[in-house]
């Protein structure tokens, strides 16, 4: 039996730290009581496991995973799952914080939770991950629910890993939980609009975002870091929209040309080869240079802190659309905000997923679903709604979109935690 070692992490800084700076510079702004603070700097809870699997080579591997639950002050809590080498306790604790903002400012009635496993889920057979996926479940089931803590997918994880871990839970309860896990496949309950909706709601927030800056998207170029879910999905509806979509890239390799890509074929080459590398029509290109390509918007839609101090000051997009949660950093933030570059913050701009998360949460709980025209535009009015009280903050506090999303997200935070008091 052996234990996977814990990589070096990919985070240049202690995201959990970042996390509570950013709620200690909203508590001087927005003048928040400190006791309300000590209070939602610190999670909840943090349960902490070992994963045990049989490997398909006969081996026995143990894996580490986490489930932490940040806040359930304005109702059950909700956050992804992921599976990634790189994954720490501190960078899940960070994550179900940024969950617990993103719920209030959409305002949705959860609280911030996140899970993960230490793992490479690329080198792992699909048997392997459906035996660790299993066995987390069952160690973290007695603190997972419908009205408890609700996962859904995140880096590394998709709709086959939710069937899983709704069919384990519900095995273990005796009878089918629809509203157990979020992000399901449809035959099991899902929702239409799922699997598009944090790149849709990004879409949403970038339109507006131009529509302030009275400006088109028809023309617009766009790089976009990232070619996963979300970031697949926002270069396609983007380049629908009229953009010119000049750059995009995965984990491995990386794609440019300043007349645009054909972004739907790009997908369809990542489909049949795993990879963007090999596909025609396109220089290559790297992931640290695509950040800071010539462009009017750029999404980072991979991992946390790839914009730093040491590249900030060489982005020359004009609007940045954060599609992963966390990939720019505090000192990056100064030095794009000096420079007058538009950062829509993660807890907005990605917010498109826990928003039909929570729809397909309703749906499951009432086993009733919805079309897709009726998710999308429920998602539409919220995200845009979202964005308009995001504007008007940063406008008449003169601040950035990024403190002010997280200061309507702390109030709201803030003002449930009075309302109920502290038990006993």
């Amino acid at each position: 039996m052996t234990t996977v070692d814990v990589p070096i992490s990919h985070l240049r800084e202690n995201p959990y730290e970042i996390a509570k700076s950013q709620l200690r510079k909203v508590a001087d702004t927005f003048a928040i009581d400190p006791n309300l603070i000590n209070v939602l700097q610190e999670c909840k809870k943090a349960l902490v496991v070992s994963v045990p699997v049989s490997m398909d080579d006969g081996t026995t591997q143990v894996f580490q995973g986490y489930r932490v639950t940040h806040n359930v002050a304005r109702g059950p809590s909700k956050g992804g799952i992921r599976y990634h080498a790189d994954v720490t306790l501190d960078e899940v604790k960070a994550l179900a914080m940024w969950m617990t903002w993103k719920c209030a400012l959409s305002g949705i009635p959860f609280g911030g939770a996140k899970g993960g496993v230490v793992c490479n889920p690329k080198t792992m057979s699909e048997g392997e991950l459906q035996r660790m996926t299993r066995r987390f479940t069952s160690e973290i089931i007695n603190e997972i629910g419908p009205e408890k803590d609700i996962p859904a997918p995140d880096v590394g994880t998709d709709g086959r890993v939710m069937a899983w871990i709704f069919d384990t839970y519900s095995m273990n309860k005796g009878h089918s939980v629809l509203g157990v896990v979020t992000g399901k496949p449809l035959t099991i309950g899902g929702s239409l609009g799922r699997e598009e909706a944090t790149a849709r709601g990004a879409l949403y927030c970038v339109r507006e975002a131009v529509r302030k800056r009275q400006l088109s998207l028809q023309g617009t170029t766009v790089a976009v870091q990232g070619f996963g879910n979300v970031g697949s999905y926002l270069a396609k509806f983007l380049a629908e929209d009229g953009a010119t979509v000049i750059a995009v890239s995965d984990s491995t390799s990386g794609l440019y040309n300043p007349n645009g890509i054909d972004v739907q074929a790009a997908i369809a080459h990542k489909r049949e080869t795993g990879s963007l590398a090999g596909f025609r029509g396109a220089d290559p290109i790297s992931n640290e240079d695509l950040l800071v390509l010539e462009c009017d918007v750029l999404a980072p839609c991979a991992l946390e802190q790839v914009i730093t101090a040491e590249n900030a000051d060489k982005v020359k997009a004009k609007i940045i659309v954060e599609g992963a949660n966390g990939p720019v950093t505090p000192a990056a933030d100064e030095i794009l905000e000096e420079k007058g570059v538009l950062v829509l913050p993660d807890i907005l701009a990605n917010a498109g997923g826990v928003i039909v998360s929570y729809f397909e949460w309703v749906q499951g709980l009432q086993e009733y679903f919805w079309k897709e025209a009726e998710v999308n535009a429920k998602l539409n009015d919220i995200i845009t709604r979202a964005f308009n009280e995001t504007w008007s903050t940063m406008e008449s506090r003169d601040i950035s979109m990024r403190l002010a999303a997280y200061g309507l997200a702390v109030q709201r935070v803030s003002e449930a935690t009075v309302t109920r008091g502290i038990y006993p």
